[in-house]
């Protein structure tokens, strides 16, 4: 069970993911990083949405995890975007080198937080 020390490192470390992807936009004042916020926030989404919409009440793996698949792969394909949008950009010249390394980190960062929260405070499922 997490506690309390858990929720303030967690928080203290998506705070600093957070403060890395707004200080990648606003030292370099370009504004096209805040993208990747919203990559890695969509990022669990599709695996929750799909995991949701398996069936739980199935005792044995049968052919009808290609939903949970498919959500896996969506969250898969957004995190590798949150990481390649930055990349993008500064290979385009939209974006500078620093900026884009801040973003990628920041955004790790973040994302990394999401799943950290995700795993410490799933309920236990009983059979």
């Amino acid at each position: 069970m997490a506690g309390l020390k858990t929720i303030i490192a967690l928080s203290f470390v998506l705070a600093i993911g957070f403060l890395l992807v707004i200080l990648s936009s606003a030292l370099f004042k370009s504004y096209l990083t805040l993208l990747v916020v919203a990559t890695y926030v969509i990022a669990p989404l599709p695996n929750w949405i799909c995991g949701r919409a398996a069936n739980p009440d199935d005792f044995m793996e049968s052919s009808g995890s290609g939903v949970v698949d498919f959500g896996r792969f969506l969250t898969g394909f957004f995190v590798v975007m949150g990481i390649a949008l930055p990349v993008l950009l500064w290979h385009s010249a939209k974006i500078a080198g620093g900026a884009a390394v801040m973003s990628i980190v920041g955004g790790l960062l973040i994302y990394g937080t999401i799943i950290s929260f995700t795993l410490f405070f799933q309920e236990e499922q009983e059979f």
